[in-house]
């Protein structure tokens, strides 16, 4: 990959999706339509944000991004906008943001770890701009670096799981699923975590009999077939399945819905409102660390040159227990064990030691309750 960038020509821009929202200082909020370039208000932002794909209602990483991004764009009164690439490449994202900069960005967000390539090369393009990548560290072929102009927000997913295992298993659940997508670090520690917090809660309470099938559909999008296997898991007994993925989630509840008591829990941000059957979700604090970093960034103490861990010391992972369909797991319990991964007396592994070996699902549960891979 080339550190400078071409123009982007004109059968590209004409493709570009964008959304463009308008903030109070520049006229009052106006919700703009797709156009070629730029929004129908033929005005940029100071605030852009690259979607990865898919669209910012995706109940996952775009949508909880864009939720911080107009938060504070509207509570400040900054515009704002996001754009759509035509593709999911470091080229197509690289040219998001020039349209973005064409536009007025001052700096720009980017949610998930496809970025990590095109934010390595856009904070050495452009240096006068501030860079948030969400969920990754700048990096291309091997080589990491994050440049005084951008930060690199890291979440510890394994908490997040670990929250969804172990308060499954206090509500009762005894016969649990894990369906990810695709087996990306981040799919792997929630799925890691889910099975350590169900072991740990199993341990407390003395139960011996909690089975759990796991297994990674290979694609973040909603499929007949993963919801057919679904259906299938919750047909032969599984009482609540952890779907990490928008996509997956969408085809796991649709089986939920569609079956006589299966549950689901919903992964990144809360899927409460998406179905009756979403007991919980693993989420991240997406939405605030996006409006925690824009506040920094316009009070001049933007954290560059940094990579940050988000996790349970920091709030940077949740359970929304105010939306929670829990009958048994309650807010003091909750509290409880919240507390004990901020402190570090739940610690559980993520999916590479510090060698940065890759675990295996063997050496991640210690057989407290039956995880079968399904293959």
């Amino acid at each position: 990959m080339k550190k400078t960038m071409k123009k982007i020509g004109a059968a590209l821009l004409a493709a570009m999706m964008v959304m463009s929202v308008t903030g109070c200082s520049q006229g009052g909020n106006t919700a703009g339509t797709s156009a070629a370039g730029e929004g129908a208000s033929g005005a940029g932002a100071e605030i852009a944000m690259i979607a990865d794909g898919g669209s910012i209602d995706d109940q996952g990483f775009n949508q909880g991004t864009y939720e911080g991004v107009k938060q504070y764009g509207e509570e400040k009164g900054i515009s704002y906008k996001y754009y759509k690439p035509v593709e999911k490449t470091t080229d197509a994202y690289l040219s998001a943001m020039e349209l973005a900069i064409e536009g007025g960005a001052k700096i720009i967000v980017a949610p998930g770890f496809r970025f990590t390539e095109a934010m390595y090369v856009a904070q050495d393009t452009w240096p006068d701009l501030k860079f948030v990548l969400l969920d990754g560290v700048p990096s291309s072929n091997g080589d990491t670096k994050i440049g005084e102009n951008t930060v690199g927000i890291q979440y510890a997913e394994e908490q997040a799981g670990f929250l969804a295992g172990y308060a499954a298993v206090v509500e009762g659940y005894k016969k649990l699923g894990f369906m990810g997508g695709v087996a990306t670090p981040a799919v792997v520690r929630y799925g890691y975590g889910f099975i350590q917090g169900a072991e740990a809660a199993a341990k407390e309470m003395g139960v011996s009999d909690v089975q759990m099938n796991y297994y990674y559909t290979g694609t973040f999008d909603a499929t007949p077939e993963t919801q057919t296997l679904a259906a299938t898991w919750y047909q032969n007994g599984t009482e609540i399945i952890f779907a990490c993925g928008s996509g997956v989630g969408q085809s796991v509840m649709a089986a939920a819905d569609a079956s006589a008591s299966g549950k689901s829990i919903g992964v990144d941000i809360d899927w409460a409102g998406e179905s009756e059957t979403v007991v919980t979700s693993a989420m991240k604090s997406l939405s605030s660390t996006v409006y925690q970093m824009l506040e920094k960034f316009y009070s001049d103490s933007f954290p560059g040159g940094e990579n940050i861990m988000m996790d349970a010391s920091n709030n940077g992972v949740e359970l929304p227990m105010e939306t929670s369909r829990f009958e048994k797991f309650d807010q003091a319990k909750y509290d409880e064990v919240y507390g004990k991964l901020a402190d570090g007396t739940f610690k559980p592994l993520r999916d590479v030691n510090e060698e940065g070996t890759s675990y295996t699902l063997d050496q991640i549960s210690d057989g407290t309750i039956e995880v079968t891979e399904v293959k």
